[in-house]
């Protein structure tokens, strides 16, 4: 397997959209995603990929803002690597590439939000030195 991470251009951010449904199923349509991400790509907002060949298996938001507790940051988001790309190691070659990446932009640190059930995620991000800091929380406006 031939695996390729790359920052996917702004103008074919939709290719994403079937990977980040599969973490999201039933949370907002494919038309509210196109929308939300066509405006995110307007904004501190990078999306890393993985193919394998022409196969899009892998997807990570990318998130860039300055805290005043963290200082340079990069912020994980919406990270989604297809069922059959699972255990192999590729999500700790995923990540070294985007810390890579995240130096490269001045990064001084990684930020990152999971869901609460995702218990297999909680074990890899532990794995990879991520220290839980607080609880996310989101209103409804």
């Amino acid at each position: 397997m031939s695996f390729v991470f790359k920052i996917i251009e702004k103008e074919h951010i939709n290719l994403v959209v079937p990977l980040v449904r599969k973490l999201n199923k039933n949370t907002v349509s494919d038309e509210v995603l196109k929308q939300r991400f066509s405006e995110m790509v307007t904004q501190n907002y990078e999306c890393a990929v993985i193919y394998d060949n022409d196969k899009l298996i892998g997807v990570c938001g990318l998130w860039f803002c300055t805290r005043h507790y963290s200082g340079k940051s990069i912020e994980a988001d919406h990270v989604f690597i297809d069922d059959g790309y699972r255990g192999k190691g590729l999500g700790k070659q995923f990540f070294d590439w985007i810390y890579s990446y995240a130096l490269s932009k001045g990064c001084e640190t990684a930020e990152l939000n999971t869901y609460v059930n995702n218990y297999p995620s909680h074990k890899f991000y532990h794995n990879e030195d991520f220290r839980i800091l607080g609880y996310h929380f989101l209103k409804k406006l």
